[in-house]
């Protein structure tokens, strides 16, 4: 494998597309199902969309992942936006501030293994998610 972390700037819609690839590329390496590959690209597209819409521009962070003798991967998104008020009522499903179905947040949460999201209002957001093949946590 190339590397074991990738970086991706997200300030564009092509850096979102950019962000899965790397993710879908890292966790091939790994030995992920096409199943799994599918929902991590998906879970990081989620979380790089919120970046882009949400704060503009952030960081997506792509990394193998060993914890216990377990090899998975984590994702870490991170922006300096406006930060999330309410993270419970975020984290609802329906719940939206943009007119979509808000599915964003809650769904990269049921995709993963692990999700872990901080926010601090005016400093921004950042999610953790994990991932271990076949869904061993």
């Amino acid at each position: 494998m190339a590397s074991d972390e990738v970086r991706v700037r997200i300030a564009t819609d092509d850096d979102i597309v950019a962000a899965r690839q790397e993710g879908r590329r890292l966790s091939a390496g790994l030995g992920f199902s096409s199943t799994d590959l599918t929902l991590i690209a998906t879970a990081i597209s989620e979380v790089a969309r919120n970046i882009r819409v949400f704060a503009g521009e952030g960081q997506v962070q792509i990394k193998r992942l060993n914890e216990g003798g377990r090899e998975g991967i984590v994702v870490v998104a991170r922006d300096k936006g406006p930060g999330i008020v309410d993270l419970e009522r975020a984290m609802q499903d329906g719940y939206s501030t943009r007119g979509s179905f808000g599915l964003g947040l809650p769904g990269a949460r049921r995709l993963m293994d692990d999700f872990q999201i901080r926010s601090k209002p005016g400093r921004g957001v950042t999610v953790t998610m994990k991932k271990w093949p076949l869904g061993r946590v």
